[in-house]
């Protein structure tokens, strides 16, 4: 490959604000499987979402299956998903499907996500080395292209007149605030925790707290992970790690959960 081959640009260069563990290797193969895919793209016509899995990686997939296995733990206790770290919105637009196949007529399984899209806001000591203000942030204004991809995910599925998610964009250690106060009736049903970082961590956590049943998932997205420390630091100040019953899915390293009140 020559140095001006896209394919070797993007396998040698730093991922964007991401942290990887991916090889060179695995990069320059994930790369080539980019490019293959989107050549296929046009060519898949109508159909275009279903043949597009086979370039979906078996990390994808992964991801998707505990997603499954989480909504299954859901059914049956009431309430509102909170996840807070949208990013692009991969979890959002997941949980709206499985709601659509799950709950189909559920609309007070609302679904909210909390985002800055700007990346980290800021960090702390406690957050260790690799995370950077501006990390994980997206393109300009995308929260308005993810409204409009919601709204299609919602249109394929039942009662698509209603509105079930909601977008909040701002530091959520902020704007959980009011969303609290402009929800006094929200049950939280399942909080999703993908910030990384301490802070925000620890503020939502401590406010959502009198929004939980017994029954509700806390589910913990970079949880005993040496890279974003910030995470086990904030559940452990604000809930103390001894008193949570943490489960672990095979497939998803640093992620873990816990029922609320199942101890």
């Amino acid at each position: 490959m020559s140095s001006s081959d896209p394919i070797n640009e993007l396998a040698t260069q730093k991922l964007k604000g991401e942290f990887t563990q991916q090889s060179t290797n695995e990069i320059a193969a994930n790369a080539k499987l980019y490019e293959l895919a989107t050549k296929l793209m046009p060519e898949f016509g109508n159909q275009w979402n279903l043949h597009s899995v086979v370039a979906m990686k078996r990390q994808t997939l992964s991801r998707i299956a505990y997603y499954q296995h989480l909504y299954s733990l859901l059914l049956g206790v009431p309430g509102v998903i909170c996840e807070f770290g949208v990013q692009w919105g991969a979890t959002l637009a997941t949980l709206i499907n499985l709601r659509g196949m799950h709950e189909p007529f559920n609309h007070s399984r609302r679904i909210v996500g909390f985002d800055t899209f700007e990346g980290f806001p800021s960090v702390n000591p406690l957050d260790g080395s690799k995370a950077k203000v501006g990390d994980y942030a997206v393109s300009s204004e995308y929260e308005k292209v993810l409204e409009q991809i919601l709204t299609l995910h919602e249109s394929f599925c039942p009662m698509p007149h209603i509105k079930k998610f909601q977008l909040v964009k701002g530091d959520a250690s902020k704007t959980i605030d009011t969303w609290l106060s402009d929800n006094p009736h929200a049950i939280i049903g399942m909080a999703i925790f993908d910030m990384d970082i301490y802070q925000p961590t620890k503020d939502v956590l401590q406010k959502i707290l009198p929004r939980l049943t017994k029954g509700s998932l806390l589910v913990f997205d970079e949880l005993n992970c040496e890279h974003f420390p910030g995470e086990t630091r904030a559940v452990q100040e604000v809930l103390g790690l001894n008193n949570l019953r943490l489960q672990h899915f095979a497939h998803q390293s640093y992620c873990a959960y816990a029922i609320y009140g199942n101890d």
